[in-house]
């Protein structure tokens, strides 16, 4: 069969969607564009946002326009399920907790240790150790959609990890709805140290990057593991609010104070990492004092760059009920004043990069050179006369940022 495979949203839905075109190869199916009129079309939809969430119905509707048979997984399926039985077309949807049998509807021959094919995911795989989520942040559905923390066995985990390593990709990245959670519910109770610690004895991928991670997550040894030099010099760590009464009304664990102290800590044992966060902005109660302490706040910390999303009203949070909501010219004007605060804090870091010689996997091929992501997350344009295929690991040193991009020469491979 031809089968479009689309997704929208976080990485977690990237993983689970890598997982399912390999074990769909396996099978002898074709993967295709939707333009290319499959005769199934797999849609992994998102409800982070507004935005998401009209994505998600847009993807759903064009398809079955062109009269293809649909199915519908993921977040946006999953809390909009009775509108979508509604649908005109030949449309299933598929609960989130039945995501992974979806395979099962194609075939129950699986023959899961054959090659992924070297199209997929072309140079750092995703790999899913944990989904569901045990918080409640009080503007979020992803616990209704997802629900509480699970996570994969470690067997499960290490068995995708060497597969990856088999084929020759130098770098896999870690993730889930709520990476930091892993292990809590298993039965020998794991941790994600644990986890990086098995990964690292039994496997000799070269680079291991995590995702997101919540600041009270990251502890002492989780920050000593990271000093080892396959685990890649980056943490993304969510800061959503600078100012400690917007942090209480979205029901976040920690204060801007604890926050800082973690930053900080981090720093001390590791000047070079990369961190990133995720910004709310326009979060209902957020004047102009609240705004102005968030962005001093993050003025004050050395972030490596920003993700700036203005607040979006979810159905059936908490959120959505509180008074105060802002205006959205409001929130606009809020988002780009933070995403040229970004801009600075990214300019800065690869200004304190420049002269350093980094490892980067390559990407794609263009005008110039090849382009690629350093392991403290820096894109780079490399310069060079050299013949380099996508996945490879190569050692090159910064030479400077030329029309708003790093430019780097070819060192070793």
């Amino acid at each position: 069969m031809k089968i479009a495979l689309l997704t929208l949203g976080c990485r977690t839905n990237q993983a689970e969607n890598l997982k399912l075109e390999h074990n769909l190869q396996n099978l002898g199916h074709q993967i295709v564009d939707l333009n290319d009129y499959p005769d199934v079309c797999i849609i992994n939809t998102c409800a982070v946002t507004v935005k998401a969430d009209c994505q998600s119905r847009q993807l759903i509707n064009k398809a079955l326009k062109m009269n293809i048979k649909v199915i519908a997984t993921g977040c946006y399926s999953e809390l909009n399920n009775a509108k979508l039985s509604n649908s005109e077309g030949d449309l299933l949807v598929m609960r989130n907790y039945d995501k992974d049998n979806i395979i099962n509807m194609f075939t129950k021959n699986i023959h899961a240790d054959d090659k992924i094919p070297q199209h997929s995911f072309k140079h750092r795989p995703i790999v899913k150790v944990q989904d569901g989520c045990n918080y409640s942040c009080s503007y979020c559905t992803i616990p209704m959609a997802r629900g509480s923390s699970r996570s994969l066995p470690l067997k499960e985990i290490l068995h995708e990890i060497q597969r990856y390593e088999s084929l020759g990709h130098n770098e896999i990245v870690l993730t889930g709805i709520h990476l930091g959670t892993y292990g809590v519910d298993l039965k020998d109770k794991r941790s994600l140290s644990g986890l990086l610690k098995d990964i690292l004895r039994e496997t000799k991928i070269r680079r291991i990057r995590l995702s997101s991670l919540e600041i009270r997550e990251i502890d002492d040894e989780l920050i000593e593991l990271l000093n080892d030099r396959r685990l890649c010099k980056h943490l993304h760590i969510p800061l959503q609010s600078g100012d400690n009464s917007i942090l209480k009304l979205m029901n976040r664990t920690y204060s801007i104070e604890e926050y800082a102290s973690g930053i900080h800590k981090i720093l001390k044992r590791i000047p070079d990492i990369s961190i990133g966060t995720d910004v709310i902005v326009g979060f209902p109660g957020e004047g102009e004092s609240e705004f102005s302490n968030t962005k001093s706040f993050i003025e004050a910390l050395p972030f490596s760059y920003l993700h700036v999303f203005p607040y979006s009203s979810r159905p059936g949070t908490r959120a959505i009920k509180l008074p105060k909501h802002i205006p959205d010219p409001i929130k606009k004007m809020r988002v780009s004043a933070l995403r040229e605060t970004g801009d600075a804090k990214k300019r800065a870091y690869i200004d304190r990069n420049i002269g350093k010689n980094l490892d980067i996997i390559i990407e794609e091929q263009c005008s110039g050179g090849y382009l690629g992501t350093t392991g403290n997350y820096i894109k780079v344009l490399v310069e060079t006369e050299s013949d380099m295929k996508v996945g490879m690991l190569v050692n090159i040193g910064i030479l400077e940022i030329r029309n708003a991009m790093t430019v780097g020469i070819l060192i070793n491979s």
